[in-house]
């Protein structure tokens, strides 16, 4: 392979021995393809606003250690395997870390996050998966790579491109998670859907993926001023007869009158994080729910939540678990930001608040923490 891209002898990764301990950067063999696989250049790579509490270990998160932690990266193709039919190198990707068994897609595990929650997930990620993609180079399969159209993602409007930022295409990520959930619940074109909680980085990002998928938005949340902003944001650029605000209060009652004003919602979207245990926003949702209703649960929350059965039952509402998303919406989200259709960046309420080298991996993960609200992202600079 000619140079640039031929591959460095070694290269410089964040490691994790063991969680509860510090991290360290460590200069180490640089991965080498085999079949089914692509090695790319971190360009940028993702932090959750969580991330400290996954590797600290209060989020109780498996992971096989050593590792090489991760997320959702951009990067550039420098190797494939001698099977790859696509790409080259020095395309431009999306790196997903949402990670399938081959001869079995219902096993799911997150590289560099989770490793799943089966002996067979877990078996997948202890082995040939356990480095992700804080590091300067990564090894993924083949189809966690999804080519961008680097030209009109990243190229000057005055020619047919779009004009973002490497950085503004992360933001993909928490547009592509609730992309996935809408989608297995059937949302549709005039849908009315009751989000919540819409203040958080995931939340806010659905608010804005339903909007775009031509459906109006009911937008709850507990923080008031938060709320408030994703609604008048949204509100200027799809108009403010497609989204409403209701703030969650823990009174059952109150929340369902000021759902009723707007109507009944026919879709009901959750992605409530651990901490919104005993939160009574979903039987509120639920219960303002128009007959044949369908409801999609994708929240981290830990305890068991009141549903009330007399009315799913009544109303032949429909529940639906989801766990992440499909390959295909991946692609789908792709294909709605390169049309337009899904944007990026200052249009998205989208900004880079801070971007650190591998050694600065504490501030990085404590910026996050302090940064979890709509839009916000912290990103490491491999």
């Amino acid at each position: 392979m000619a140079a640039p891209f031929s591959l460095p002898t070694t290269h410089r990764a964040l490691v994790l021995d063991k969680i509860g301990e510090p991290l360290r950067v460590e200069t180490r063999p640089t991965p080498q393809v085999s079949p089914g696989t692509a090695v790319a250049k971190i360009l940028v790579a993702g932090l959750l606003s969580y991330s400290r509490e996954i590797y600290n270990g209060t989020r109780k998160y498996n992971l096989p250690t050593p590792c090489v932690p991760g997320n959702a990266a951009i990067g550039r193709i420098v190797a494939v395997g001698a099977d790859a039919t696509r790409f080259n190198p020095g395309d431009l990707v999306l790196i997903d870390i949402f990670i399938r068994g081959r001869d079995n897609p219902s096993i799911g595990a997150l590289s560099g996050v989770h490793d799943g929650h089966t002996e067979a997930s877990k078996r997948m990620m202890h082995s040939e998966w356990r480095d992700s993609t804080y590091a300067e180079y990564a090894k993924m399969p083949l189809e966690n790579c999804f080519p961008l159209n680097e030209k009109r993602l990243l190229g000057d409007p005055s020619d047919g491109g779009l004009g973002y930022t490497v950085e503004d295409l992360l933001y993909m990520l928490p547009q592509i998670v609730p992309f996935g959930g809408l989608r297995a619940i059937g949302l549709d074109v005039c849908d009315r859907v009751i989000i919540s909680p819409a203040t958080g980085a995931f939340g806010s990002a659905a608010v804005q993926v339903a909007l775009s998928m031509g459906s109006s938005v009911i937008a709850m949340g507990r923080n008031k001023e938060t709320l408030e902003a994703v609604r008048g944001f949204f509100a200027s650029q799809f108009g403010e007869d497609r989204i409403q605000a209701v703030p969650i209060t823990n009174d059952v009652q109150q929340e369902v009158e000021s759902l009723a004003k707007f109507g009944p919602a026919d879709v009901f979207f959750d992605i409530s994080p651990p901490q919104a245990a005993g939160s009574t926003h979903v039987k509120s949702a639920i219960l303002s729910l128009r007959h044949s209703g369908r409801v999609c649960l994708m929240g981290g929350q830990r305890e068991d939540v009141g549903i009330p059965l007399v009315n799913v039952m009544r109303n032949d509402l429909t529940i639906k678990g989801k766990w992440m998303y499909e390959r295909g919406d991946v692609a789908r989200v792709i294909q709605m930001v390169e049309s337009g259709v899904l944007k990026l960046g200052k249009d998205a309420g989208s900004r880079t608040v801070g971007r650190f080298p591998l050694e600065n991996w504490k501030e990085a993960f404590d910026l996050a923490a302090e940064h979890a609200g709509p839009g916000e992202r912290v990103v490491f600079t491999p």
